[in-house]
């Protein structure tokens, strides 16, 4: 057969434009819904059922239970729904990606959808160019949904012709002839192509092109999609292995569900098969065994029954599920000052809008990292054991470090988000944390800031009387309540910003910081405290009234942006 490196560029090729069309519709629908998806799981509830809907319904608008089961993994790893809630949803991704073997089913092999792409590119294509971001994305949606059958018609056409190539064919036969074995080779082909295209979607589309050029029968296409079923695992478990134990918990969650479906489905796969098969013969008239055009439907109808079949099977053990799992993955009792990011672990996910979100969480921990910084600060204004301040002092230390790789980070992903497509709102959102993280890294400056002038203080053995003690306190107490404030306001639930009484407590803390001052030069003058002691406690009030400045920017930031 004159197969040439031509022809297999070509073959990648036609995957790649399917890939990128299912891409760009995907981004695009998400972008048009967006907020909608947001509200769906922001209403997340306890309900297993609704769990099972919300993620059918995500899967059914990203086209990929990999991206719903990451995201779910994120979302996990965020504390935004719990362990048993996830697994809901992770059941109802496993419906929703049999909504792409329906759409190639009926669209991409009965009807020639392909001649009519250029048509669609052409109506979609004036729409990207328009200013309104809705009618763009619908434009954008039009022209991803062309390129996805296009790729698909390509690779109908640049796989090898197995009838005419006897040797090509011979290869496939070794495979073929060998029974229950052939079953679990075609079921770990299944799982390994979903693995290196990170994409179920894809697999199936590719498993639908193999059967209709002759290459593999009905049965073996089966058993390919079950390992679907399997690769589409690995994606959420690889992101879930720097996740915290909740997140790996989760990924756990989709692994052993779609295992155990496997496995009752391997025992009962002879005649389950028979019975699709029997039931497309009498509904079409065709053999799916005998006619390679009934495969798809009959591929389709197997996909979807499976996958429900085993929903309905397992939502009920869903308390037993999350026994197992926290069994399997149990929690780590040494889980503290390291330096990890909490909520954006598991990298971008698949919506621009989740993806905001998912950073906002990560920027709200920070802020809470920044305001536990503080109150180590305070503690060793009043420790006196060495050993104890030493230990608390060297803790500062980590944390300022700490924040500044997690300002790097942040500000890392929040770059690549901003190279996605995103509303203008969504630029103005990023642009704000952007600007916000730099301010909680200034925060954690100022808490070091802070120790080193304490430390100092208790190198040259400076000691205040209680009255100045007092005016630091309540310099601390207006600036903790200030750093309160700041995160409430950064919590991502709550979207109604506390701007009057933010500005308020600024007000105070500069009046206050200015009565300090006063006195300050009085005290210098009339000998209360010598100059070095007075140094002191000058860069103590003025560094706490430059930290609040910080946390008054950080809700400035916020306010500029949020939604009405």
């Amino acid at each position: 057969m004159d197969y040439s490196l031509f022809d297999f560029l070509t073959l990648i090729g036609s995957l790649g434009l399917f890939l990128f069309g299912m891409k760009m519709m995907s981004e695009a629908l998400q972008k048009v819904a967006g907020s909608k998806m947001r509200s769906i799981l922001s209403a997340m509830t306890s309900n297993r059922f609704f769990g099972v809907l919300t993620g059918f319904l995500v899967t059914t608008i990203i086209q990929s239970s990999s991206a719903t089961t990451v995201m779910v993994v994120s979302f996990v790893n965020a504390g935004l729904m719990s362990l048993v809630e996830s697994i809901g949803v992770i059941m109802g991704a496993n419906i929703g990606t049999t909504v792409t073997g329906w759409m190639i089913t009926l669209l991409g092999f009965k009807v020639k959808i392909s001649a009519y792409a250029l048509p669609m590119i052409g109506l979609g294509l004036p729409l990207i160019f328009s200013k309104n971001s809705s009618r763009r994305s619908w434009g954008e949606f039009l022209v991803g949904f062309a390129l996805l059958f296009l790729g698909l018609e390509y690779l109908k056409g640049s796989v090898p012709d197995i009838k005419g190539s006897p040797e090509v064919l011979s290869f496939v036969e070794n495979w073929t002839g060998m029974g229950f074995g052939s079953t679990l080779i075609f079921l770990a082909i299944g799982a390994l192509l979903t693995v290196v295209i990170q994409s179920s979607s894809a697999t199936m589309a590719l498993t639908f092109v193999m059967c209709h050029q002759g290459w593999i029968e009905f049965p073996l296409a089966a058993a390919m999609v079950m390992g679907e079923n399997i690769g589409t695992t690995i994606t959420a478990n690889i992101a879930a292995a720097v996740g915290n134990v909740s997140a790996k918990r989760a990924a756990r969650v989709h692994l052993l569900f779609n295992l155990l479906g496997v496995v009752w489905m391997l025992i009962v796969f002879t005649p389950f098969v028979g019975a699709i098969e029997q039931f497309v013969t009498k509904s079409n008239g065709v053999s799916p065994l005998e006619s390679t055009a009934a495969i798809p439907t009959a591929l389709s109808i197997f996909h979807t029954s499976f996958n429900v079949i085993n929903v309905l099977l397992f939502i009920w053990f869903v308390p037993l599920f999350n026994k197992i799992v926290i069994k399997m993955v149990p929690s780590s009792e040494v889980e503290e000052e390291e330096f990890r990011l909490k909520f954006i672990t598991t990298g971008m996910l698949s919506t621009s809008e989740l993806s905001i979100m998912q950073a906002r969480k990560e920027v709200h921990w920070f802020g809470k990292h920044s305001h536990k910084m503080f109150g180590f600060v305070r503690k060793i204004l009043n420790q006196n054991k060495d050993s104890k301040f030493s230990k608390q002092y060297a803790r500062i230390e980590k944390y300022e470090n700490i924040c500044d790789d997690i300002e790097v980070e942040i500000a890392n992903y929040l770059s690549q988000v901003n190279q996605g497509k995103l509303s203008d709102l969504g630029r103005k959102r990023v642009r704000s944390m952007l600007k916000l993280v730099d301010d909680l890294e200034s925060i954690g400056d100022c808490n070091f800031n802070l120790a080193k002038t304490i430390n100092r203080m208790r190198n040259a053995n400076i000691k205040f009387d209680d009255e100045i003690l007092k005016k630091l306190e309540l310099m601390f107490n207006l600036v903790d309540a200030s750093l309160e404030v700041m995160i409430s306001n950064l919590d991502d639930g709550n979207e109604d910003i506390h701007m009057t009484k933010a500005r308020q407590l600024e007000d105070e803390i500069n009046n206050y910081r200015n009565q300090l001052k006063v006195e300050h030069l009085d005290n210098l003058k009339n000998g209360v405290y010598a100059y070095e002691a007075g140094i002191i406690f000058n860069d103590l009030f003025s560094e706490c009234e430059k930290l609040a400045d910080y946390a008054i920017n950080v809700t400035e930031a916020l306010a500029e942006v949020n939604p009405q």
